[in-house]
């Protein structure tokens, strides 16, 4: 599913929905991330290899990124720190440190971590945003700690 604009849009049932004026690369990250959404977290999950039943926090961005062509083989946490380019990325930022990274792409972030999740939150996405595993997350966290990295003209 696609919404109009620059800006991927948080849906009802915790997926999103891709921004139309995004690159065919982003919107296939959004639409892969989409598929792992609601797979439980485990350490170490989506390392072997990209399908799996479970996924750790670098899993699930390794996941995205191959789903969008960015990325051949699952990374994690640390070797993220030197992948892609140094900085914000135009549609996708990747922020890493040794323990943990999550994404923020085309302004939605995807997270295994409820960071800065509401702790009383009643809508149905909410709820979901504060669980552990992979989700699109409706808040913003503190990047403070992490390296900011991005795919190659992205």
């Amino acid at each position: 599913m696609s919404t109009p604009g620059a800006i991927a849009k948080l849906l009802p049932d915790g997926t999103a929905a891709a921004p139309a004026d995004a690159p065919p690369q982003v919107q296939s990250a959004v639409w892969a991330a989409n598929h792992i959404q609601d797979k439980p977290y485990r350490y170490g999950g989506g390392h072997k290899d990209f399908e799996d039943s479970a996924y750790d926090c670098s899993g699930t961005v390794s996941y995205m990124l191959h789903g969008g062509g960015l990325l051949d083989s699952p990374l994690d946490s640390s070797s993220f720190m030197k992948w892609g380019e140094k900085g914000d990325g135009a549609w996708i930022t990747v922020y890493t440190n040794p323990g943990h990274a999550y994404a923020v792409i085309a302004g939605l972030r995807l997270d295994t971590s409820a960071a800065a999740a509401p702790a009383k939150a009643t809508a149905r996405r909410f709820k979901k945003a504060n669980e552990r595993g992979p989700r699109w997350r409706p808040t913003e966290r503190s990047s403070r700690g992490f390296k900011k990295r991005h795919p190659v003209g992205f």
